[in-house]
């Protein structure tokens, strides 16, 4: 709110010092709006004399000079005066009254508060998840999911129109899908006493002995009975519908939701792979060779170029993959964002190159990939699962932790960098554990709020209550942090980085606690106890919005384990 409003004053002052001939340069630069770690350096402060110093050739401190003298008179309002500092910062000192008037722009925004237009009503696609419906979810996908619904949430915050899309890799030549019906109808042949062996490639792990169990309940044992392919198709439909169901169900239950569920092989049923691949041909960027059909993929920068239809001509996943992408295209959004596990890494760049051979612009597509999760319990490292056997599945973890932990620990550091879960330390009822630290920020404020109310204090109208008080360093620092609420959303949409939703509410939090130790709210002298109630009150309305936003819930009442 307060970083936005001065980095505009900032910039109007550059282009109207342009217009004036007072300085020259030909683009503004991206700049920052800085917390100076020592308060005698001002409340904020601006870097872009610095960036501009070369293309104006002039000293960066001279630059600063110009743009404090070019400053909107407006600036005035929150702006007590303004410093040109060190190697060319903009150091602004704010008027004492700026703190109380966040406060107050916070209560009457309310629910609202963080609201953008950065947007403007942009249709955004995001596409997470997308498991194949061959076993549970795990607890990477997890990350998928945590990661991929936080971004639409913050998108939506910031004035887009966002859906959201999980791709069904359901192909008929999928040899993973042909795979995993082989195990069932393996399994069940077992669960009827046949000397049915595994196949190469089998999926383990008692779920698939779980789904040929219901196929005998359901359907009895003559099932498997008639022509093999006829049979392998009917275990291969009912199993990957109950995967489906309960991938929904578990995705559901992580408080994520998908606006369509699109199939992998209504491409192929609708001609649209087929039309895509002579889409390719016609603008000279398919070819035939021994017998295949590649994508010069090499023409846009990859390494290689790619295999569309195999010479036994069975399309490569690629080429359903690239009709999907250009299905969304031609849906016409704006910006299409997907999120992929890093052993996709080498597929972004055919990917795009796909699409720049189409004729579309690959910049409208993000695609973004995330790292690994390592489980412990302490510092003893979780490697296999009860029920999936290979992996760890979310169900698991999801129930032992809970769902506020998990997304909170998920959104912990940058979805590109590798992640360590300690399941002890989320089960953790004290400030150690990081969701448990802010849930806790928001249970205390409501605390203080029913003690008001039980002693018949009302909490005060923020319209007629006078703000001004607020000047203690920890009330400053705690509405400083409030106050970056918009700010933080506007950056994580921009560089799609959710964690730093995390990195802002454990900063709020701790400035919160800080507070609290510092300050008494109730008690104290009744102008300052006004003032303080509702400074609480924006508080918690920041940190409710903040873990909304997460997707975590923001209890009223939270116990702490005796130190």
């Amino acid at each position: 709110m307060i970083r936005q409003q001065l980095a505009e004053w900032v910039q109007q002052a550059a282009l109207d010092a342009r217009a004036a001939g007072a300085l020259e340069f030909e683009t503004l630069p991206e700049f920052e709006i800085e917390t100076p770690r020592n308060p005698q350096f001002g409340d904020f402060a601006a870097n872009l004399a610095m960036l501009l110093a070369r293309q104006a050739r002039r000293n960066p401190r001279e630059v600063a000079e110009i743009l404090r003298q070019y400053l909107p008179a407006e600036s005035h309002e929150w702006v007590e005066r303004v410093e040109a500092a060190g190697a060319g910062f903009l150091n602004f000192y704010l008027k004492p009254s700026w703190a109380g008037e966040v406060v107050r722009h916070i209560l009457v925004q309310g629910t609202r508060y963080g609201r953008l237009n950065l947007g403007a009503g942009k249709r955004v696609l995001i596409e997470f998840v997308s498991a194949n419906p061959t076993g549970p979810l795990t607890l990477g996908h997890g990350r998928n999911a945590a990661v991929g619904d936080t971004l639409a949430r913050l998108y939506e915050a910031a004035g887009y129109t966002v859906e959201r899309e999980f791709y069904i890799n359901d192909g008929e030549n999928s040899l993973q899908i042909r795979n995993f019906a082989l195990s069932v109808l393996t399994r069940y042949r077992q669960l009827l006493g046949e000397p049915a062996t595994m196949p190469e490639d089998a999926y383990h792990g008692e779920y698939v002995k779980d789904i040929a169990q219901t196929i005998r309940t359901q359907y009895g044992d003559s099932f498997a009975e008639g022509d093999p392919e006829t049979v392998l198709k009917r275990f291969e439909q009912i199993a990957k519908q109950q995967m489906l169901q309960e991938q929904e169900r578990d995705l559901a239950d992580f408080r994520v939701r998908f606006d369509r569920w699109f199939s992998e092989q209504s491409l192929y049923d609708s001609g649209s792979v087929q039309a895509t691949l002579e889409a390719l041909r016609a603008r000279g960027y398919a070819y035939e060779h021994e017998g295949a059909l590649w994508l010069k993929s090499t023409a846009f920068g990859d390494e290689k170029d790619r295999v569309l239809v195999r010479a036994n001509g069975m399309p490569t996943y690629l080429a359903a993959d690239v009709a999907y992408h250009r299905d969304k295209y031609e849906r016409g959004y704006d910006l299409m964002i997907d999120l992929w596990g890093a052993d996709h890494h080498g597929y972004v760049a055919r990917m795009k190159a796909a699409m720049a051979a189409l004729g579309y612009d690959p910049n409208r597509l993000h695609i973004l990939i995330y790292q690994l999760v390592n489980l412990f319990r302490g510092t003893e490292p979780v490697r296999m699962s009860k029920r999936a056997g290979e992996f760890i599945t979310l169900r698991e973890v999801m129930d032992e932790i809970g769902v506020d932990a998990l997304r909170f620990f998920y959104l912990l550091r940058s979805h590109d960098s590798t992640l360590d879960i300690d399941i002890e330390l989320a089960q953790e009822q004290s400030e150690k554990n990081p969701v448990f630290y802010v849930q806790y920020a928001h249970a205390r404020i409501c605390s203080i709020e029913r003690t008001a109310a039980e002693r018949g204090v009302p909490i005060p109208d923020p319209a007629t209550t006078d703000l001004s008080v607020l000047t203690h360093g920890a009330e400053v620092a705690l509405i400083k942090r409030l106050a970056d609420l918009p700010d933080e959303i506007a950056r994580a949409v921009k560089h799609d980085a959710p964690h730093r939703l995390t990195a802002y509410a454990l900063d709020v939090a701790r400035a919160f606690h800080s507070f609290y130790t510092e300050c008494r709210v109730l008690d104290a002298v009744p102008a300052l106890q006004a003032a303080r109630l509702l400074l609480t009150q924006a508080t918690r309305l920041t940190l409710a919005r903040t873990l909304q936003l997460l997707g975590v819930s923001a209890p009223e009442r939270m116990e702490r384990e005796a130190p």
